[in-house]
């Protein structure tokens, strides 16, 4: 629990997720628009890489938001306050490593269609790709960016088998 310092809070959350089988919850005040962006649901333009990472292994509630007015002297920015439960998910289906790699590669070049933005890691003939390859990584839920990273997983297997 704590009022985390806005320039590092991004930093100390990806260290939760670092430690996230010792870190069952996790209360805090960050500013407004980071305490938003972690509870965004997908389909938003604030949806991104540590909102992704972060909801598939906790349910993130936004509890309220803090007036700058209430301290002295009044930041320039609102705060708001989160709770970071541990969800029932403690390892996920797929690669952990090349799902965060999935999640940041695609958001890297968001407004892309997955299959533009996923080609640093591989590059197939759109005829063979399923249709979520066809969405912008904001539009995808967790589940889905498992199922894409199982995807490419197979992928990658049957490509180095036929090497």
């Amino acid at each position: 629990m704590g009022n985390f310092p806005y320039n590092i809070s991004s930093q100390i959350l990806f260290k939760v997720l670092d430690h996230r089988h010792d870190v069952d919850c996790v209360v805090g005040m960050f500013q407004k628009e980071v305490a938003m962006r972690l509870a965004e649901k997908p389909g938003s333009k604030t949806y991104g890489i540590i909102s992704v990472l972060l909801q598939a292994y906790y349910d993130i509630e936004y509890l309220f938001t803090v007036n700058e007015n209430v301290f002295t002297p009044p930041p320039k920015v609102k705060s708001a306050v989160i709770r970071l439960t541990r969800n029932k998910r403690h390892t996920l289906s797929c690669n952990e490593d090349l799902f965060t790699k999935v999640v940041k590669t695609t958001f890297n070049q968001r407004r892309k269609q997955i299959r533009n933005s996923i080609r640093p890691i591989i590059t197939i003939d759109d005829s063979l790709l399923p249709p979520v390859f066809q969405q912008r990584p904001e539009q995808l839920s967790v589940e889905e960016f498992i199922e894409l990273t199982d995807f490419v997983e197979r992928h990658l297997k049957d490509q180095s088998k036929s090497l």
